[in-house]
């Protein structure tokens, strides 16, 4: 695996000039040399990747998950994520278009940018959740990108951190209106995902073994979906207004009421019954969502 600490360290790799600054680089992704052979080089990087390009016979890796940039899609890669990349077929030539910008969390240090970056979740997404654009909504990531190049080819004075980085929170809210458009616009897809999550909570919850196994997590039901976490539940919290934490949490409340109302098991049975290593910890959950303790429900009931 390679490591790169710094822009400049990752320019020299790529065989190109030092960045105008060590903290920001923007790169017309047709002029990189391609670096990379049929056997997949992994990379981990310090620093912010945006990324706006389509690239033929070149396969990534990222999240555990293949991808080809045939299209045009928005990606975006945090600190300290790795992935990977390799030529598909030596015998054929690579075609790259598109632009890319580095960020170094040290550019945007003392920004209002600073305090929020970490707060958007695509972020966190896997590259084949990337943002698929519209002509128009990729014309205006573009414009924004093309003022950041611009800006940051100037002569850098004391305006142009809070110019550059006024720029980048501007595209991040775009991408997030886009991905949420996206959410929307992709209802049977979305609809079927939901529905394999259902699928997949009552399979788990009707299940022998629950005592042992525990309660679900936020990640065993994303990695069964293959999704990434943030993405599946950003996309539920979309199509639902629950994430995928609080899907989990209704399961296995109506799960808890099928018990309560049907069964004489005690309420400590019944906890342990659907994964609860504590008592208190389930009674605290169950009033949490109901307003009522779980003997308080059984009463009511009955």
């Amino acid at each position: 695996m390679r490591h790169f600490k710094t822009i400049s360290e990752f320019h020299e790799f790529l065989e190109l000039p030092p960045p105008l600054h060590p903290l920001l680089s923007v790169l017309d992704v047709s002029t990189v040399p391609h670096r990379y052979g049929q056997e997949p080089l992994t990379m981990h990087l310090d620093f912010y990747t945006i990324a706006v390009k389509r690239m033929r016979n070149v396969h990534s890796t990222y999240g555990q998950h293949p991808f080809d940039f045939k299209e045009g899609v928005l990606s975006f890669m945090a600190p300290n994520q790795v992935f990977s990349i390799a030529t598909a077929n030596q015998d054929e030539a690579v075609e790259k278009s598109g632009w890319v910008v580095y960020i170094h969390p040290d550019f945007i240090w003392n920004t209002p940018l600073a305090a929020t970056i970490k707060h958007y979740d695509f972020w966190d997404y896997s590259l084949h959740e990337a943002l698929f654009m519209s002509a128009k909504e990729e014309a205006t990531i573009l414009a924004i990108i093309q003022t950041i190049a611009q800006e940051h080819s100037a002569n850098l004075d004391r305006f142009s951190k809070q110019i550059i980085a006024s720029q980048l929170e501007s595209l991040l809210h775009y991408a997030d209106r886009f991905y949420h458009r996206q959410f929307l616009t992709r209802d049977k897809a979305n609809h079927e995902v939901l529905e394999r999550v259902e699928a997949l909570l009552d399979a788990y919850f009707d299940s022998d073994d629950l005592a042992e196994k525990g309660l679900p997590t936020v990640r065993y039901v994303a990695e069964h979906l293959h999704l990434s976490p943030k993405y599946l539940s950003s996309l539920l919290r979309v199509v639902t207004g629950q994430n995928t934490q609080q899907h989990i949490h209704a399961k296995l409340i109506a799960k808890a009421k099928e018990k309560l109302s049907t069964t004489t098991l005690t309420v400590s049975e019944i906890a342990y019954e659907l994964g609860f290593e504590h008592l208190q910890s389930f009674s605290k959950l169950f009033k949490a969502k109901t307003n009522l303790s779980p003997l308080e429900f059984r009463t009511s009931f009955n």
